[in-house]
């Protein structure tokens, strides 16, 4: 299952409607052990609370985030009463019996039993954690031999070469004839031939040429393009490197991921030496999974599963300005060329555009039937590439929001995206694991990027 397709654990994504203005039933609940912070209500607020009240953007001044800040409250003072549950405006508003609602109306409300464990903790005295709780050790263990996604495309400067990260390979071709050039391969996995352990999940490739980099679980490898060999690999990375951005200069790689309902990672690394130059905290209160540099680049947007787009200063990351409007997942973002409008596209099915200066939406493209995978702006034009879980990919004008062309033969999800810098190609890719190069201009199939005989074979659909 793709990174981007967290989506089928949110009922929206998957058609239900919550019945978001009625009270949650009360149940008794018939428990005789203390209610435990750490054990039975801080996942609750992880997985319900802490997208709209944690990090740095906190509605309502509330940070659901820590047991301190449950206790503090918001700006209308504190929300929990020790021992009376009825009194505790928090009871309330996750009841949906006082304004304002929590969760808000198109995210999953609280399960009637998860409103009891909430009503019965205050009540035994709001008590705090006792221990912290230990996160699980993940450990990689071998990837299905049919499972090949093509999560990761990039095109050379000129688009003469396309890079594509299928499984936990990589491989490159011709962009004009479809014929496989070579592949990267780390040494210590040559039975099959890998570049990483686990999936390559993203992929960059700096302007003059000179470095690729891939993300993959924990950890980031630098490689020489032209010689394929292993530059400098960075790990220490929480989970899986999901979105990675070189600077128009070449020499910062900005680094995106993060686990998921855990804070977002946002690194930037010296391409020269690998060192991380910056770890921007808190800039996202969970997953990363898109990022683009300015034109000129000196700032950096991301985008996150937080539901919003943040704009930090590259050179010290601190925060300039977020965009809020998304209504889940913000799973990708693109800066015009002028540096004057970015466009996002996210888990809600749309592509939204916005004004930088003024920090406003000027429209909101809906066309797509699933989620908005991947958007970029296509050269010096005004157009926008997508592509999405409805199998499509699409051009669209971001000034009037008027389709383009459509691409719609692909059997399965498409996830990701490239675009040759003139707009003559554009190479998209997904779940059944095959690329394949479409006019720019038209839409129209070129050719399918074949995988090699060492490579996984895509399922058939």
């Amino acid at each position: 299952m793709h990174r981007r397709l967290l989506s089928v654990l949110f009922g929206a994504w998957m058609g239900v409607a919550w019945a978001a203005d009625k009270p949650i039933e009360v149940i008794a609940l018939d428990r005789k052990e203390p209610v435990q912070y750490e054990k039975d209500i801080e996942p609750i607020l992880r997985a319900k609370c802490t997208v709209c009240h944690s990090g740095k953007e906190l509605k309502g001044k509330f940070d659901a985030g820590s047991y301190a800040g449950v206790m503090k409250g918001g700006s209308k003072g504190p929300v929990v009463v020790p021992g009376k549950s009825g009194e505790s405006p928090l009871v309330h508003y996750v009841g949906k019996t006082q304004k304002p609602f929590m969760p808000p109306k198109d995210e999953e409300p609280l399960t009637p039993q998860e409103l009891a464990l909430i009503k019965l903790w205050i009540d035994q005295g709001a008590k705090p954690p006792t221990t912290v709780l230990a996160k699980p050790i993940v450990t990689l263990s071998a990837i299905p031999s049919a499972f090949a996604p093509a999560r990761a495309i990039v095109l050379t400067a000129q688009g003469a070469e396309v890079i594509v990260g299928r499984g936990n390979q990589i491989h490159v071709y011709e962009t004009a004839s479809g014929k496989h050039l070579r592949q990267f391969t780390d040494p210590n996995l040559k039975e099959p031939p890998a570049a990483h352990r686990s999936l390559v999940e993203s992929l960059a490739l700096s302007a003059d040429g000179k470095w690729l980099a891939s993300g993959s679980f924990q950890e980031v490898v630098i490689w020489d393009f032209a010689t394929g060999a292993i530059a400098h690999r960075i790990t220490g990375f929480a989970h899986n490197v999901v979105a990675l951005a070189f600077s128009p200069q070449g020499t910062r790689l900005a680094c995106g991921g993060g686990a998921p309902t855990e804070d977002g990672e946002l690194k930037l690394v010296d391409a020269a030496n690998g060192a991380v130059l910056l770890d921007i905290k808190n800039a996202h209160s969970d997953t990363v999974y898109g990022l683009a540099f300015s034109p000129d680049g000196n700032l950096i947007a991301s985008a996150s599963a937080d539901k919003f787009v943040k704009v930090h200063q590259a050179l010290d990351g601190k925060w300039v300005k977020s965009f809020e409007g998304h209504t889940h997942h913000v799973l990708d973002v693109s800066w015009r060329h002028d540096g004057k409008l970015l466009a996002s596209a996210g888990a809600d099915n749309v592509i939204k555009v916005w004004d930088f200066e003024s920090g406003e939406q000027r429209r909101t493209i809906v066309g797509h039937g699933k989620y908005v995978s991947r958007v970029v702006f296509v050269a010096k034009t005004t157009l926008i590439v997508t592509t999405s879980g409805d199998r499509t990919a699409r051009t669209w004008n971001s000034e009037n929001g008027g389709a383009v062309w459509q691409y719609n033969a692909a059997s399965d999800s498409l996830d990701a995206v490239a675009v040759s810098s003139d707009g003559k190609w554009v190479v998209v890719g997904g779940t059944e694991g095959l690329a394949r190069v479409l006019d720019g201009k038209t839409g129209k199939l070129l050719h399918e990027l074949k995988p090699t005989d060492n490579s996984p074979m895509p399922p058939k659909p």
